[in-house]
């Protein structure tokens, strides 16, 4: 990442030393950008504000009607922006604007008689207009007032965005509703892309073009490869999704995009689960598009570790890559399922305070200490959040467990042991239930009771060595905690419930108020906790993209990384691990039926672990330990959350 361009220092030395900014030569009389304790404040009117809608004109034209693309920008700004007083501008560029709504309100736009937008979705607007920032709200090619066909990460998607940047600083023409020339002679082009799901995922897209302009994102709960979002080393989790989930966020007649739907059908590889060209043009890590060596922008990401929906190893994966090409970048780590930080109990204001300082450094240049604070924030428990230098925990190293013959899980290998189990589909539950005693589809192995805490923070590997009888099969590997014990119920409601009390951040108007339900997170009592589960099908042991069967009798090493967790397991519980075949809670598969023989002697689990703690031995049970019987877990409520 380059150094800081002369231009933004120079703002940062113009607005930052100073209590208010004047207004430049020429400019009309009225409110400046004022910054007071290292953050901008509250001086723009919020009901005077423009509203305004334009058309940018995109490079694609991914309906085929012979006419580019066009992408509705919905604008709120202060009533003084304009060539003497030039703001920057935040974007939430969106697929729900007219389907599901954004939030955890399920906000809508809302239009008057002009065709403006009179209520924005979500609180930006509210807040950071009166504090001397436009924004705007996009609406996704393909969907709501946009023109073209939604193509789910693809080449539409992502131009469509990226036309909006290079509008922003004159590098796209955009049009009124009355066909005239519309100008963004009102912003300085310093941009910043938020969002949470397909929102947040657009600005991960967008970023790895390189696009100039883009100064910062927020991605939450994003994704970064399509591929990861509904893959795992050639398990699929989903048949045909891709052109699903563009029907749904199209609210225009079926036929019109019925062909890109259908050439996604055919390019998805659903039939092997294998990485191909159509997921390449989708991977903003390093993909045809995109991908995270172009990145220019800083990062502010937000995740949730139990988030099955964009599961987090799309977080962690894209965080390494920043972090290896020094991107500058913050992060937030929370226990969730697909929540929004802005519904982290106790963290509303902390969050719209961190989130005002991070845009007021990166687009008003304002000299505060966002970037001198600990990177990473953490929550440790249901209501616990911790600060630490960087995410996984820096002091973080492997603690290698592994399985033996009589069921025990600890340092040592059993030299000599295999064990066999049948690849058929089995739900969670089944698989962690009754852990001391034999089934067919799965083997499970638990330590003893843990003398001491211990954190993980990080992404387990599983590393089995296994021959089958047949040349495929699928693997899961689940890493559990024994023990009863008060946990976050991200099985219900995401891990929240909604309360009626409101509070509010922002101006309001009578058609669109900063006000907002508050929440509660829903805790329960439970004795188990599948801590991260990873899935590969052994023919993808190799490579995502080529696929090589296993010989039949002959082992082999399959190692891979299950999905990234913080957790903490608690004195006196149990670390348990089950190896399965395929795991119908989250996979569309059915099973190979293939008899899968582990080699116990070269097998084992890999587990970040905090140092500090006194690990000198992992207990093993003189009695094998039998857990939980019958157990059912609520499975996830049923649906897809996006907003």
């Amino acid at each position: 990442m380059p150094q800081l361009r002369p231009a933004l220092i120079a703002a940062a030395l113009m607005v930052g030393a100073a209590t208010s900014t004047a207004n430049p030569a020429g400019a009309a009389t009225g409110p400046a950008v004022t910054v007071e304790n290292g953050r901008t404040q509250p001086v723009f009117s919020y009901a005077d504000a423009i509203r305004e809608h334009v058309y940018v004109e995109s490079t694609v034209d991914s309906d085929a009607d012979g006419r580019l693309d066009r992408v509705r920008v919905d604008v709120i700004r202060p009533k003084e922006s304009g060539p003497g007083l030039r703001v920057p501008v935040i974007i939430d560029e969106s697929p729900y604007y007219d389907n599901s709504g954004r939030g955890n309100e399920g906000e809508r736009k809302q239009y008057g008689a002009d065709g403006n937008v009179t209520k924005f979705p979500l609180f930006y607007d509210n807040y950071f207009v009166p504090r001397g920032y436009a924004v705007l709200n996009v609406d996704m090619l393909g969907t709501t007032r946009s023109d073209g066909c939604p193509d789910v990460g693809g080449k539409a998607d992502v131009l469509g965005g990226k036309a909006v940047i290079d509008w922003l600083n004159g590098r796209a023409k955009a049009y009124r509703a009355d066909g005239s020339p519309a100008v963004a002679d009102w912003t300085t082009g310093k941009s910043a892309m938020i969002g949470k799901s397909y929102d947040g995922t657009l600005a991960n897209a967008v970023a790895a073009t390189g696009v100039r302009g883009l100064e910062t994102i927020v991605p939450i709960s994003a994704i970064s490869s399509w591929y990861k979002y509904q893959r795992s080393n050639g398990v699929v989790y989903n048949y045909d999704y891709a052109s699903w989930l563009a029907n749904y966020v199209d609210t225009d007649p079926e036929a019109k995009c019925q062909a890109v739907r259908d050439r996604m059908d055919a390019g998805d590889g659903d039939a092997t689960g294998d990485y191909n060209p159509f997921w390449a043009e989708r991977d903003y890590l390093d993909g045809l598009l995109g991908d995270a060596s172009k990145v220019r922008a800083s990062v502010f990401v937000v995740h949730t570790t139990n988030d099955l929906n964009v599961k987090p190893d799309n977080f962690s994966t894209w965080w390494q890559e920043l972090a290896e090409r020094k991107v500058p970048r913050k992060i937030w780590v929370g226990q969730y399922s697909h929540v929004d930080p802005f519904d982290f109990e106790g963290r509303r204001d902390v969050w719209v305070d961190t989130l005002h300082r991070w845009f007021d450094h990166w687009l008003h240049g304002v000299r505060n200490d966002i970037m001198r604070e600990p990177r990473a924030d953490v929550q440790v428990g249901p209501t616990q959040w911790i600060t630490q230098r960087d995410w996984p925990a820096p002091h973080a190293a492997g603690l290698t467990l592994r399985p033996a013959a009589d069921g025990t899980l600890g340092l040592r290998p059993d030299r000599r042991a295999t064990a066999t189990f049948t690849d058929v589909a089995m739900t969670e539950s089944d698989m962690v239930s009754d852990v001391g005693t034999a089934k067919p589809g799965r083997v499970a192995y638990t330590t003893g009771e843990l003398p001491v805490d211990l954190r993980l923070s990080g992404t387990p590997v599983a590393d089995l060595r296994v021959k089958l009888d047949r040349p495929a099969s699928n693997l899961t590997a689940l890493l559990v905690d024994f023990g009863d014990d008060t946990r976050l119920d991200w099985r219900r409601g995401q891990g929240v419930t909604t309360i009626a009390e409101e509070d509010c951040h922002g101006e309001s108007t009578a058609a669109d108020d900063g006000c907002y339900k508050k929440v509660v997170t829903n805790v329960a009592n439970r004795p188990v906790e599948i801590v991260a589960r990873g899935w590969i099908d052994v023919r993808n042991r190799h490579s995502p993209s080529r696929p090589s069967p296993l010989p039949v009798g002959k082992y082999a090493q399959v190692k891979w990384q299950t999905l990234p967790h913080d957790y903490t397991f608690r004195k006196g519980h149990r670390i348990g691990l089950v190896i399965a075949g395929t795991d119908a809670s989250y996979s569309a598969e059915t099973g190979t039926g293939a008899g899968v023989t582990v080699d116990l002697s070269r097998s084992g689990v890999t587990v970040p672990v905090v140092l500090g703690t006194p690990l000198g031995d992992v207990p093993k049970d003189t009695a094998r330990f039998l857990g939980p019987r019958e157990l059912t877990l609520p499975e996830p409520e049923p649906g897809f959350s996006f907003f």
